[in-house]
């Protein structure tokens, strides 16, 4: 669970990991990558130092202290209207001294439109595996790509250790906006409020959902018309784009079914992607904007990975943006609700909640 590169409207589905919630406590996850991700937690734990301090130090940059207390009043905001978890996460701040806390990297058979999946005895099944080098994260994905996957690896600003440590506030997650770096913090704390092992697509999905009713909110709370109308055109211009995505990956997952020849299964992936690129161009023309995360997709190359893990994030909105609608945006019962989901199989709370691709599993 995290955040990593944004689109428009902080489209935050390439964001996130859980690095099995401090993996120093777990068997199961290879020697090195434990060693790597319990040293780079550590680092990141010690680093720390409550806001208040960092605040009420003259040494502080100006521009540091001022986005440092709309953190804390984001954080009170979250707890107090938003109803998510009142401890110290958040509380703290820890200059982590690079662009990304880790390196995420997502992987997809080459005709498949579902995720690999990495388990781990705290956090389950997740769709994505946390580097704290990128060199590190880089070198996995090539060895998973000379194997036939589909790799993509994107660097992620914050992340969630579900409540086990008391997250701070990274540096790393100053590259946003102060509107960007709240519905950070609102995502994050979701998660700790709640959690379902071996189902990313429900926990990022409710996450996603639980950011974007904040962050309305928010900026309600702030009584700025103008922040909360741009708010709104972000997130429907967003949503073009995902709409985008969703329908290039049903056609790739109706080609796969095929079980056509491979040489057939290729050309035809090579056409839907070519053609989703094309979609992208003339969305941004449509919008006359041109997004420079959308430049970096289409250089790196359009693949299954890609859109799985947009998928994981925002297939399964729109199911929770209904029931919280059916709860009458009333976040207690909201959360009431998808608690109840959370105890189905998970069979059952996607034929609900998600998209036939995202139903699938992987």
């Amino acid at each position: 669970m995290g955040s990593a590169a944004r689109a428009p409207r902080r489209m935050p589905a390439w964001k996130g990991v859980l690095l099995c919630a401090g993996c120093g406590f777990l068997s199961g996850c290879g020697t090195t990558y434990l060693l790597q991700a319990a040293g780079g937690e550590l680092g990141v734990l010690h680093a720390r130092v409550p806001i208040a301090t960092v605040v009420a130090d003259p040494r502080t940059p100006a521009p540091l202290r001022a986005r440092l207390a709309g953190v804390s009043a984001a954080r009170a905001f979250a707890s107090a209207e938003l109803h998510l978890p009142d401890h110290r996460s958040y509380t703290t701040y820890a200059d982590i001294g690079r662009p990304y806390v880790v390196w995420n990297v997502v992987a997809t058979p080459e005709f498949s439109v579902n995720p690999r999946l990495w388990c781990f005895p705290v956090a389950g099944c997740v769709a994505y595996r946390g580097y704290f080098s990128e060199p590190r994260a880089r070198a996995f994905a090539a060895s998973l790509a000379v194997r036939g996957f589909d790799v993509v690896v994107d660097g992620v600003p914050a992340y969630s250790t579900l409540g086990r440590f008391a997250d701070p506030v990274l540096s790393s997650m100053l590259r946003y906006d102060d509107e960007q770096l709240a519905a950070t913090i609102f995502h994050e704390l979701a998660h700790q409020l709640l959690y379902v092992r071996n189902d990313s697509e429900f926990n990022e999905a409710f996450a996603t959902t639980v950011e974007d009713t904040g962050l309305e909110r928010w900026l309600a709370h702030q009584s700025e018309p103008g922040r909360m109308r741009q708010f709104r055109e972000r997130h429907a211009q967003a949503r073009q784009f995902l709409d985008l995505l969703a329908a290039a990956r049903a056609q790739l997952l109706a080609l796969y079914a095929t079980g056509a020849p491979r040489a057939e299964l290729r050309a035809g992936k090579v056409r839907i992607l070519a053609a989703l690129g094309e979609d992208i161009r003339a969305l941004e023309r449509r919008q006359g904007v041109r997004y420079p995360l959308y430049d970096e997709w289409l250089a790196a190359g359009l693949n299954n990975a890609r859109l799985a893990s947009v998928a994981t994030y925002f297939d399964c909105v729109p199911g929770f943006e209904r029931l919280l609608a059916e709860n009458d945006g009333d976040l207690v019962r909201f959360y009431a609700a998808v608690r109840a989901l959370a105890q189905q199989s998970r069979a059952a709370r996607h034929a609900q909640l998600c998209t036939p691709a995202a139903s699938a599993g992987s």
